[in-house]
């Protein structure tokens, strides 16, 4: 695969992402819709090693019982911080996290990610249905 030119940064690997830093707390409330956004959502492009910003939006109905405490969300997404991650494996992999966690089909997770090469990337995971 090819790489790009320039200065070369050091990044880490998935192994780095900490879903066990992820809590939650009981909430029985099963059709509340649920919605956590943040504007600081950042990886590293395995590519060219350069930042990747993103908005993050987690939409969930908590079916099973339960509810992502904040605090350690936010000690989770920073987690990504240092990670080499393509933008639609972090969508993913945060899905993916959060769908195990809060034992709920109905969750939805999307990235719109600031504008790189002229690109504008949105990544859109899960459904709410």
């Amino acid at each position: 695969m090819p790489k790009a030119e320039g200065l070369k940064i050091e990044y880490g690997s998935e192994e780095l992402i900490s879903p066990e830093y992820l809590e939650t707390f009981l909430f029985d409330s099963p059709n509340q819709y649920i919605i956590t956004e943040t504007d600081e959502f950042s990886a590293v492009c395995p590519f060219s090693g350069l930042p990747d910003y993103s908005y993050l939006k987690i939409e969930y109905f908590p079916e099973g019982g339960k509810c992502v405490e904040l605090k350690s969300l936010k000690y989770y997404i920073i987690s990504f911080r240092n990670v080499g991650i393509y933008q639609e494996a972090a969508t993913k992999r945060i899905y993916d996290d959060l769908k195990k966690l809060l034992n709920t089909n109905k969750i939805q997770v999307t990235t719109i990610y600031n504008t790189r090469g002229g690109f504008d990337t949105t990544c859109v995971e899960g459904t709410l249905d």
